[in-house]
């Protein structure tokens, strides 16, 4: 599945648990290709700082980390194509970035910014972290329960991460909790 490509829009990486959840299953044995803009990396970055009070340092270190890790996912060349978009103006620049490289979903909390009528002439849908993640679950189950427990490692065990999940993905939480018993 590596050429199925997924813009992940600011709102679904400012959410760290969420994030690396979706970035671990975008790591080898890679389900998905995951590609963001500067524009949309801005947004993450500024919501980060002034509604999360994270520091520049660490959004700096973030930024850093997701170019080391995720060359190949920084879309350019889109900002021709933002005018053209039938979506939500604020969220135009996704659309946009999706439509330059060819991504087939768009992964957000703003589900209501993304009407098919504005997806559907480009053949993009937008999907939330839930129904992408239940997805993606689907396709290689296995690989997505390893990487959710070798994350939960680092974040108090899986009963903790999937607690942390449950208000943003609660369908995906039911999936691995009913495969865990």
């Amino acid at each position: 599945m590596p050429g199925y490509q997924v813009i992940l829009d600011a709102c679904v990486l400012v959410n760290a648990a969420l994030r690396d959840t979706l970035l671990r299953i975008a790591e080898p044995p890679r389900l998905y290709l995951p590609r963001w803009s500067e524009e949309i990396m801005a947004e993450t970055k500024r919501t980060l700082e002034t509604r999360l009070g994270v520091t520049q340092e660490q959004t700096a270190h973030l930024v850093g980390e997701l170019r080391k890790h995720f060359e190949d996912a920084w879309v350019e060349g889109y900002e021709s194509l933002i005018p053209i978009m039938a979506n939500h103006p604020k969220d135009r620049h996704v659309l946009a970035a999706a439509v330059r490289c060819g991504a087939q979903t768009i992964v957000t909390l703003n589900l209501k910014d993304f009407p098919e009528a504005a997806l559907s002439p480009w053949d993009v849908v937008a999907q939330s972290p839930d129904e992408f993640l239940v997805h993606q679950y689907h396709l290689a189950p296995e690989v997505v329960a390893l990487k959710l427990h070798e994350q939960s490692a680092r974040h108090g065990g899986l009963e903790r991460l999937l607690s942390i999940h449950n208000k943003i993905a609660p369908e995906f939480v039911a999936l691995i909790r009913e495969r865990s018993v």
